[in-house]
């Protein structure tokens, strides 16, 4: 089915369009309000190491508290759930060594931990709190010493359109009034805010940008090694924790704030012109493993058609209370994808909070007048209230004319709390209907399992917009997805060679520009052919490659950590449709406490050797983190290898879409914007 117009790719970006940021609270050191000690404890450094190659990216966060006091304390840090990010490393310095973290079953974490705080014992934990944040514990925390963590966490990174994002994130996006009440954040740090990244890319990139820290040091040794860092000393802050310094930038735009971890970290890198489409294959195997395990990437070539027929695009809108300082970028996303529809377009606005309403009442005809007066009737709304995200969703589909082609855009920063909350109702009533499903997460608190589920039920596609997005960066993100045909009903079939456990199980619509990625594990080796089937339009394609899978690979042993993850996100949503399923609750403790992962399920926790030895927890953990350290720093010495497996068989033909070909009538505001975009690009050489 055909169902995009040009205009949606202004209605996703219109609401990451942000000048000045609206900081939420930051994440930080957390000390509870009823602290007997209300100074509570400092963060001193917070050091972030980023690499990105091979199709994932590894993060590693040293931060290191203080405690100024006179009593010995217990440290809570909080920050939010990276999109797909596998914890992996929870380090703990006990007696100036560090000791790495085992995986338990959540309960039996929490009670050694517990033990171990009451026996007066260095101990730390690691807990992930559903799709909000992870949790960090460490207790003793030394009256008058510092306590040093590191964290470890890896997840997937996609290349859109060219594009490929990054997003550390720093801002909460907290929607639970409760927890807001219970802690007193601390976000400002003494001394020193780094951050280093560093992109090694087996395809040429042409540059590199960070939009909402242009003080950024950004070089390149070559097309395919790019460096990024900020570095900035924040011992004035120190004096006044009230103060904030800011870091000139650059080049004029919108400063960041030193000292303080309040504004989320945004990568993007942009492929060169004319990348070929491919299909790329990592793996890992021991030589002592019959099994090994595999990511297997296809990026299509650019052969989807453009599409300009017209269509009914209704709106629904969160205008709950946290949506407060998102509000006036919601209107002017709004407006912005109002005054793109075509005269063949129509369009209603359906709001919610406790409650929804519909602001139209009607089918409304998109030209310039109603525009202009249905733009001004959504700027006169104001915000309040819970999130009835149920209630917002079923009026919508209700008031959908089934003669006409048509998109949902649902814009949201949270979390179902009034009404229906189960997920599985959510699926069943998005089954009923044919329409597909645009979905703008706002903010690091939006309930991501939940609406990327309902998107993909759709057969749309989701966006997290981070307050460090830029406009031009998620235009060139979007904007294919809704010009262009998509692949429909995708059928990927791998034989030749014995594979087994592949997640994601299904993928139903592959977009202009994006990615399949799917994990799995091999038996043997050698040839293998991988054929990829779907409908563009109603007519059958198919794509054809052989290649090799490996004896043995060891270059790459993060490799199995990503797909234990992506195997228990999906047995985790087998747990949200069915109920609390003690199977795959069990399936779920069992693979991540061998791949040593903290999950809603398992935590990790730090003790030290010794009673790491008397309690007989085997060092699963340590061990796998040895071998992925050693072979990252392996790879760093040498040169970067290609992925690509089909050189000699390509499966697509021509370069793979990006925003320089083949992108059809999209107007004059994007060639504005990606001529901003292209100016914004720093390139140097050194």
């Amino acid at each position: 089915m055909k169902f995009f117009t040009k205009f949606a790719s202004t209605v996703v970006l219109g609401f990451s369009c942000l000048g000045a940021p609206q900081f939420a609270a930051a994440a930080g050191l957390l000390v509870p309000v009823d602290a007997a000690d209300q100074a509570g404890l400092q963060i001193k450094s917070h050091d972030v190491s980023v690499t990105v190659e091979n199709g994932f990216a590894v993060t590693e966060v040293n931060q290191i508290f203080l405690n100024p006091s006179a009593q010995d304390l217990e440290a809570n840090y909080r920050f939010p759930v990276p999109d797909k990010a596998a914890v992996s490393e929870f380090t703990v310095w006990i007696d100036g060594q560090p000791v790495v973290g085992e995986v338990l079953e959540k309960e039996q974490a929490r009670t050694v931990y517990q033990e171990e705080k009451a026996a007066g014992r260095d101990a730390g934990l690691a807990e992930k709190n559903k799709h909000y944040n992870f949790e960090l514990k460490v207790t003793p925390v030394r009256a008058g010493q510092d306590t040093r963590i590191r964290l470890v966490y890896m997840q997937p990174v996609d290349i859109d359109t060219g594009i490929g994002r990054y997003v550390y994130p720093l801002e909460p996006g907290e929607t639970d009034d409760a927890a807001n009440a219970f802690w007193l954040e601390k976000s400002v740090v003494q001394e020193r805010i780094s951050f280093d990244f560093k992109l090694r890319s087996s395809n040429s990139v042409s540059g590199i940008r960070l939009p909402a820290h242009p003080q950024a040091s950004i070089s390149n040794t070559d097309d395919n090694n790019w460096h990024a860092s900020l570095n900035n000393i924040a011992s004035s802050v120190a004096q006044n924790a009230s103060e904030e310094t800011e870091l000139s930038p650059i080049d004029g735009s919108q400063p960041a704030t030193a000292g303080s971890l309040d504004t989320d970290i945004v990568v993007y890198w942009r492929l060169a012109a004319n990348t070929p489409a491919s299909v790329d294959l990592v793996t890992h195997k021991a030589a002592d493993k019959s099994t090994g395990t595999f990511m297997l990437t296809l990026t299509p070539g650019d052969d989807l058609a453009p599409i300009t027929e017209g269509r009914d695009w209704m709106f629904v809108l969160d205008m709950s209370g946290s949506m407060a300082h998102k509000y006036a970028t919601l209107v002017d996303g709004v407006q912005r994808a109002l005054g793109q529809l075509s005269a063949k377009d129509r369009f209603r606005i359906v709001r919610f909070s406790n409650q929804s309403e519909e602001l139209t009442n009607d089918w409304i005809v998109a030209n310039e007048g109603e525009v202009a007066h249905w733009s001004q009737k959504l700027a006169a709304t104001q915000t309040q209230g819970g999130t009835n995200l149920y209630a917002g969703m079923a009026q919508g589909l209700r008031a959908l004319d089934s003669d006409r082609t048509s998109v949902i855009v649902l814009v949201t920063d949270g979390e179902a709390n009034v009404g229906v909350k189960e997920k599985k109702k959510f699926l069943e009533l998005m089954e009923k209907r044919d329409v597909r499903l645009f979905t703008a997460m706002m903010g690091n608190g939006a309930n991501r399992p939940l609406l990327q589920a309902m998107t993909e039920v759709s057969n749309g596609f989701a966006v997290n917009v981070s307050n460090s997005d830029d406009i031009v960066g998620k235009l060139l993100e979007f904007t294919s997805k809704v010009t262009h045909e998509a692949m429909h009903d995708i059928d990927l079939k791998i034989s030749g060679v014995k594979t087994r456990n592949l997640t994601p199980k299904v993928t139903k619509t592959l977009y202009r520009g994006e990615q399949l990625t799917v994990f799995g594990h091999y038996t043997g080796s050698g040839k293998a052919t991988v054929t990829l089937k779907a409908k563009v339009s109603g007519e059958r394609k198919e794509y054809k490659t052989r290649f090799d899978f490996p004896v043995q690979d060891e270059r790459n042993p993060e490799i199995e950590r990503l797909w234990a993850y992506a195997s228990i996100r999906d047995m985790q949503d087998m747990i949200d449709y069915l109920g609390d399923d003690s199977e795959y609750r069990s399936a779920i403790v069992d693979t991540a406490v061998e791949y040593g992962l903290v999950t809603d399920h398992t935590s990790m926790i730090v003790i030290s050797d010794q009673q790491f030895e008397a309690r007989n927890i085997e060092r699963k953990n340590r061990k796998r983190r040895n071998s992925e350290t050693e072979a990252a720093q392996k790879r760093q010495s040498q040169p970067i290898q290609t992925t690509r497996v089909d050189q000699s068989e390509p499966a697509f033909n021509g370069s793979r879409a990006s925003h320089t070909q083949g992108s059809g009538s999209i107007g004059g505001e994007l060639s504005i914007l990606l001529l901003l975009y292209l100016l914004g690009m720093r390139r140097r050489k050194v």
